[in-house]
């Protein structure tokens, strides 16, 4: 297992890098805007258990392959950026009801499996197990699966604890912000934006890959 000093930097640099917004904290915000604390808390769930994907997949090694062949790579690259552009586009392109009208609901089942697919094609999760993770493996400390295991674990709790502050803090506001139609057009827009910029910045990471 990595030493104390190295879990403890990995932490502080995964904290530093959690708390940067991206698309898993967009969608959380949303959706803890348009429904509340629990819908949040949900959405949070579903994101981390696409977090538990890239572990187990950088873990059995299929992180090393998308590192090594540029067809795995460019694969994943585009899935995750297509996906970010068709969300940051139905932002964009939704429009708000009246200013006293209610959210639309969304079912708990259907709130965990988006922030499933948000986190499983999110490039800054995928970059962070590709490039970010491996660093704190030390092959002369034991079998490096265990240690990404044991490192991906601590992503997840860290990654929870900061999402969870974003949903308390999101719901906390939600209120002011649904009963303005012109606040939930702006949020509208802000997500979409730094969706399709997140999605361009996905599509272009690695492009002199060979």
């Amino acid at each position: 297992m990595p030493d104390i000093t190295a879990l403890a930097v990995f932490a502080g640099a995964t904290l530093a890098l959690l708390v940067v917004p991206g698309p898993a904290v967009v969608y959380i915000v949303t959706r803890s805007v348009a429904q509340g604390r629990a819908a949040g808390l949900v959405s949070v769930l579903g994101v981390h258990a696409g977090s538990v994907v890239h572990v187990v997949a950088a873990a059995l090694g299929l992180s090393a392959l998308l590192a090594t062949s540029a067809t795995a790579f460019m694969v994943v690259k585009y899935l995750g950026a297509a996906y970010l552009i068709w969300l940051g586009v139905r932002k964009l392109l939704s429009r708000p009801g009246p200013e006293a009208a209610e959210p639309d609901v969304v079912s708990s089942s259907r709130l965990f499996g988006e922030g499933f697919v948000v986190n499983v094609l999110n490039p800054k999760t995928a970059i962070f197990f590709l490039a970010f993770l491996p660093q704190f493996a030390d092959p002369a400390a034991g079998p490096l699966a265990p240690q990404i295991v044991l490192l991906g674990a601590i992503w997840i709790v860290l990654g929870m604890a900061s999402d969870g502050t974003y949903v308390l803090i999101a719901a906390s506001l939600a209120g002011r912000i649904r009963r303005s139609a012109t606040a939930r057009r702006r949020l509208d827009i802000g997500s979409g934006v730094i969706y399709l910029g997140l999605g361009a910045v996905a599509a272009l990471t690695g492009e002199g890959r060979k």
